[in-house]
Formats: C-alpha cells, sequence, structure tokens
C-alpha cells in the first residue's frame, strides 16, 4: 500500500539511512523470549558480573547476542507494560499500556481485543506477515478456531503453540514432564509429526523455512514482518537433543527437512539430554567457600537453554546475510519479563541469584521493581542504526507499535499509547519522552534475597503500579487507595532501588505528579478492578488561555483514525467549538482538534461520539472513546470519565470518509446537565 500517507518527518525514511535511502522498506523480525532476564545477557551483566566477582560468579555466555548489540543499539532503559507473559504480550501486540489494553494482571489465554495490532498495522503497509511461537492469546473457543487466533489478528501464517499453559512443555510430541501439547500450523494441529522437536529449535527451524520461501515466492519483493515468540527459557527446564547444528544461514544451522517423524535436523538423538560443554562441566567457588564445587544440574539447563536462544538468533542474522536482506532488516531481540522461580522439575528448584540474572536490579517475574520491567533489549538495523549505539532514554514495549508503522512509511493509529523510537535508534531528530507506565496485581511477595535492596525484600505485592519520570520511577506496592505515596527512586543512581526519595521534601512535587499522572494515562476495566478506579481525575493548572480549540487538517489517503504526532497539518486555526463546521479542503482526510475541557463539578462525565468514518476520544492520556477498529460507521457510541473540576486537556481525532463533508457529532452529559453538545463556554486553548 505505497499510498499510504507518509509521514512528513524529519525522520522519513529518506532520512534514516546512515547516508542513503533504503531501496524498500525494511523487513522486521521481532524476537520475544520467555522469562529471560536483564542479566542473562552478557553484554549487559554476565561479563561486569564475572569481571568482579571472578570464580564466584558462575557465567553464562551469550555470545551472538553480544555481537548483534555491538553492531545495533543496546536498550538498557527498555521497559516491559507488564512483569508476567499474558498482559506483557497483549501491550505489545496492541500498542496499548496496561491502562487501556483489555488483558491485564493474570488473564492468560483471554482473547486479546479486536483492534488494531502490529500484524495488522503492517499488514495495511503491504507488509506480509507471519507469528512463529507462543501466542496465549487465543480466548475461549474449540480448536481450531478461537477468536483470536494470530490469522485473525493480522497475521497471514501461524506456526506454534496457541495455549499459554503448552508453552511450559518443550517437547510437544513427547511431553516429558507436562503431557502432550499441540502445535498448529495455521489451524492444523501438528503435533503427531513432531517427534523429538524442541520448540527452540522448531520454532527457529519453522522461521528460517518461512523467511526463505517468502522470498522465493511471487511476493518475495514485498517487506515482511516476524513475530517470533519464543517458549524458553520458561520452565519447565528442558535441553535439546543435541548440539546446535554446525554453521547457520540457509545451508547450515537448524533446518526445515518437513519428513514426519523427523521435521527438523535436530529431530534426533535423545530428548532432554544434551548440555552446552561450557557448562557440562562448569565450577564456581560458593559465596563462603573456598573451593570450587560443581554447578547443578538446573543451572546447566537454564544457561544451556539461554545459549540456544543465543545460537538461534546467531542463525537467523547469517540466514538474513546469506539471502542478501542483512542490511535492511530490522530486528529487536527481547523477554516479556524478568527472570522467575520456576524449574519444574522434580527436586531441583531454581534460583535467579546463581546467575544474577535480575541484573543489577530488585525485583523478579511479578515484581514491578526494575528487575521484574527492565528487559534485555537490542536493536540492529545495519542501513540505519550506527554499531555501539547504546540508548539512554526509557522506552517500553508498546512503543514499538508507532516505530514499526514510522519506518513502515504510515502513522501509527491514534489508540496506541506509545513513541516511535526511531529518532533513538537513528541518531536523527529529537526523540519525544515515552510514557513508561505499569499497572498489575499478584498476591505474593519479592524474594527476599540478599542482592536486593534490604527495604524491597519480602515486600507484599498486591495491587502495583509503576511510572517512570526522567531518572526517577514511582513505585507503590499493596494499593489501598489513590492516595497512597508512591516510594521514588533515581533508577539511574540507584539501580537497586535502596534510597526511597520520596522522604525528602524536594520531592513532594514530583511525588503529587505521579499521583495525578497514573490516573490521567488509564481507563478502568471491569476484569481488572483497582482501588483507584474510581478516583477523580485531577486537571492542569493553566494560565493564559483563549476561548475555542485548535484545529489541524491532514492530507492522504488514512487506513484508520490516525496519531498526528510528526505529520505535517495542511491547515490550522481555532474554532469556538469541537465541530466538523471547519473550513478545510477537500482533500483533507483528517481533523484534530485540541484543547482545554472547563469542567464545572466534580464527577462523573459521559462522552458520546459518532462518525461518518471514524474517531477517537481522549483525555488528558486516556483513550475514553476509541471509534476506529471495526467501527460502524455513524453507530453512537460513548464513554464514562471521572474528573474533578478545573481544566482537562482533551483531543478528538476524527478521520472522513472516503466522499462527502466531515460528519460527526461529540456531547457531553455530567452532574447537573443532560446530554449536549460541549458548549463554546468550556472550551479554551
Amino acid at each position: 500500500m505505497k499510498n499510504l500517507v507518509l509521514l512528513g518527518l524529519a525522520m522519513s525514511l529518506s532520512a534514516i539511512a546512515l547516508g542513503q535511502k533504503p531501496d524498500t522498506q525494511p523487513n522486521i523480525i521481532f524476537i520475544l523470549t520467555d522469562d529471560l532476564g536483564f542479566g542473562d545477557l552478557g553484554v549487559l551483566f554476565q561479563k561486569q558480573r564475572a569481571a568482579k566477582k571472578g570464580k564466584r560468579a558462575p557465567q553464562a555466555f551469550t555470545p551472538n547476542l553480544d555481537r548483534m548489540a555491538n553492531e545495533g543499539a543496546l536498550m538498557p532503559q527498555h521497559y516491559s507494560a507488564a512483569p508476567v507473559c499474558a498482559p506483557s504480550r497483549a501491550s505489545l501486540l496492541l500498542g496499548q499500556s496496561q491502562g487501556h489494553a483489555n488483558v491485564r494482571d493474570n488473564q492468560f489465554d483471554k482473547a486479546l481485543a479486536y483492534n488494531h495490532t502490529l500484524g495488522s498495522v503492517l499488514q495495511k503497509a503491504d507488509y506480509k506477515t507471519a507469528a512463529i511461537g507462543k501466542w496465549g492469546l487465543q480466548g475461549r473457543g474449540k480448536a481450531p478456531n478461537w477468536p483470536s487466533h494470530p490469522l485473525n489478528q493480522g497475521f497471514d501464517y501461524y506456526f506454534g503453540y496457541m495455549r499459554h499453559g503448552d508453552g511450559h512443555e518443550h517437547y510437544p510430541k513427547e511431553g516429558i514432564y507436562r503431557g502432550t501439547k499441540e502445535v498448529y500450523e495455521n489451524r492444523t494441529n501438528i503435533t503427531p509429526d513432531l517427534d523429538k522437536c524442541y520448540t527452540a529449535d522448531l520454532w527457529t527451524a519453522a522461521a528460517k523455512k518461512w523467511i526463505v520461501d517468502h522470498k522465493k515466492s511471487e511476493e518475495g519483493n514485498k517487506p515482511f514482518f516476524m513475530y517470533l515468540a519464543y517458549d524458553t527459557p520458561h520452565a519447565v527446564l528442558e535441553l535439546p537433543t543435541q548440539a546446535y547444528p554446525e554453521g547457520g544461514g540457509l545451508n547450515g544451522g537448524l533446518q526445515w527437512l518437513g519428513e514426519p517423524g523427523r521435521m527438523i535436523n535436530t529431530a534426533s538423538g535423545e530428548v532432554d539430554s544434551w548440555i552446552h560443554p561450557d557448562y557440562a562441566d562448569a565450577t564456581y567457588i560458593p559465596e563462603n567457600g573456598k573451593k570450587p564445587v560443581p554447578w547443578t544440574d538446573v543451572y546447566k539447563r537454564y544457561a544451556t537453554s539461554t545459549r540456544r536462544i543465543d545460537s538461534a538468533v546467531g542463525d537467523i542474522l547469517q540466514l538474513l546475510k546469506d539471502l542478501k536482506i542483512d542490511g535492511n532488516t530490522l530486528v529487536i531481540f527481547t523477554s516479556d519479563n524478568g527472570p522467575s522461580v520456576e524449574s519444574y522439575l522434580k527436586d531441583q528448584p531454581i534460583v535467579p541469584t546463581f546467575f544474577g540474572s535480575y541484573g543489577p536490579f530488585t525485583g523478579i517475574k511479578r515484581d514491578c521493581w526494575e528487575g521484574g520491567l527492565r528487559m534485555p533489549t537490542i536493536a540492529r538495523w545495519p542501513e540505519a542504526i550506527k554499531p555501539g549505539t547504546v540508548i539512554s532514554s526509557p522506552s517500553i514495549s508498546y512503543d514499538w507499535m508507532p516505530t514499526f508503522a514510522e519506518v513502515a512509511g504510515v502513522p501509527a493509529p491514534a489508540v496506541s499509547n506509545g513513541t516511535s523510537l526511531l529518532p533513538s535508534l537513528t541518531g536523527i531528530g529529537q526523540q519525544p519522552p515515552s510514557s513508561v507506565y505499569v499497572e498489575y496485581f499478584q498476591n505474593g511477595k519479592t524474594p527476599g534475597y540478599d542482592d536486593f535492596s534490604a527495604d524491597l525484600r519480602g515486600r507484599r505485592r498486591n495491587q502495583m503500579q509503576m511510572v517512570r519520570k526522567g531518572n526517577f520511577v514511582g513505585v507503590r506496592y499493596d494499593i489501598k487507595s489513590e492516595d497512597d505515596d508512591f516510594e521514588i527512586y533515581n533508577v539511574i543512581e540507584d539501580r537497586e532501588q535502596s534510597k526511597n526519595l520520596a522522604e525528602s521534601a524536594d520531592f513532594s512535587a514530583l511525588q503529587e505528579e505521579m499521583k495525578a499522572s497514573v490516573l490521567q494515562q488509564r481507563m478502568p476495566n471491569a476484569s481488572a478492578v483497582r482501588p483507584y478506579d474510581q478516583a477523580l481525575v485531577p486537571g492542569l493548572s493553566v494560565k493564559h488561555l483563549k476561548k475555542g480549540v485548535t484545529w489541524k487538517s491532514y492530507e492522504g489517503n488514512f487506513p484508520w483514525v490516525p496519531s498526528v504526532a510528526g505529520l505535517t497539518p495542511a491547515e490550522t486555526g481555532v474554532s469556538m467549538q469541537i465541530s466538523p463546521q471547519i473550513p478545510v479542503s477537500e482533500n483533507s482526510k483528517v481533523l484534530y482538534f485540541e484543547g482545554y475541557l472547563k469542567v464545572p463539578a466534580d464527577g462523573t462525565y459521559t462522552f458520546y461520539l459518532s462518525a461518518n468514518a471514524g474517531g477517537m476520544l481522549r483525555i488528558h492520556q486516556s483513550t475514553v472513546i476509541d471509534a476506529d477498529f471495526g467501527y460502524i460507521k455513524n453507530s453512537k457510541m460513548g464513554g464514562q470519565y471521572r474528573l474533578k473540576a478545573g481544566l482537562h486537556p482533551i483531543s478528538l481525532y476524527y478521520r472522513k470518509g472516503k466522499k462527502g463533508k466531515a460528519q460527526f457529532n461529540l456531547e457531553w452529559s455530567g452532574p447537573g446537565f443532560s446530554r449536549e453538545t460541549i458548549p463554546a463556554e468550556s472550551i479554551y486553548h
């Protein structure tokens, strides 16, 4: 869809490449691992830990990922949207924070909302799309017709585990520890053919095959997007059958054979048997010991599992080189949440202290401390990212939707809560700040590891929130109400979060800003009730306002209600009301209104929107009405929002139909008045 509106940015594709314009839109491969910690990568922590502690620090190796980081960008300030699997993946795929995504908390196997996804956005940009590996967002229903199958969510091809729990067994046919599981190719269960297929190998071989087949196909000139979601190193901590095959890429490494009973070239030998030679006889000196002792089996298994992923990444990068598409392929590597304490092996417990899998931080999977949310993230794109780049600005997983949209040459859907990271990745232009926000519930406790900040050990979780402002992170645990104070940490100077700055009067203003901010960028969800759901959202103190709202119009062919960040308006002006009666050219297809809403009294306000094509209403950073994906034209939609009296930022995005005049209607009702058009005396700019 080359005629889609191209972003009028200083960051346009013509400026992205290192002095050159890419011949085509870049291919995109997004590699997501399961329970891999920040500290599990050599380049992020393992090497530094070994240099500091020597033989007292058991070391795992990730040579291919370290090389990938050196050839691209390391993103040590990148966060997951949630500290556990399902909500993390939902936010990533939807481009929405946990204040907006429909899958929250521990809602495994819940259907992903029928909305824009990474797959559907890139499909519209003329990409071929594939999802391979763990899905876990399929919804209720009888196999294989789940409502939220990847084929229904913007992907042309799917190969992997549909169910969340299936991803906890890595030999689907043998089901050594947790029973036989089902692997689907599109809608067909192919498990009966998968003898001795270790899933990390299976996903890699399938991914390589799909890329090769795509490049050989009649549509091989089209760019592709692959979402490659490994189910390792998540427990059960199983081992592969044999060493990683020699070489890599087109003719080496893992290969798809396609023979029932021997589908891939490592489907032979003994299942759950092979330990990487770097770890088979590894020893370390315990903290209070003097002599080296062998690693126990469970840690050999974990290190072998992470090394297998490292080998797979190297194999895939070599394939891109062999196919001569390496330079213009953006590859992202990351994880879904922090490291776990799960092995699923009888009498073989595992703790992440052995390798320091949480890195220099406090917290693990299911924690909203840095160790549960800070992800091991690398980006590589030789034609656009300078080798050795280190990105210091904070970012979060739902930023990838606007990022990928921009590199594909289309505007992001307005419903996304993310920010394009292209300026950071390429070093061109000014990087807008990301909105880093997390909310989550789990009734456990932070482990009491010696590496962790003493004040945070054993902390009861329950309802949690995290928000980042610059170098400062605010965290609330066991939240009782919206009035609870945040603990505030400077996570640049105090990575383990040992000094709570909230105790200082110097941070009282930041405390109030954080309390307001977390209310201003979320919407309640009945399936994940919070103690602050009924809080009144505070307004802003703004001076020197004028009556009316500003408006901007945009020309182009828009496939959805677009974010206008970075778009160049064709016309601008001020209107006394939020109304379609704006004197714009026929070529203008999008109108954007922005201003302040004067709310007369505390209470619940209901907003109503109808449009002849689509629209979206946002107050502060909260999406109150989403009338875009799947919207039936001219149907009436409503949304409630609890507001304090005062001034509140309001923005309306409107997309015109293909023909005719602009047509939409925005109304509200609230305490003391019934449904009406928002009056002129209530809007300012």
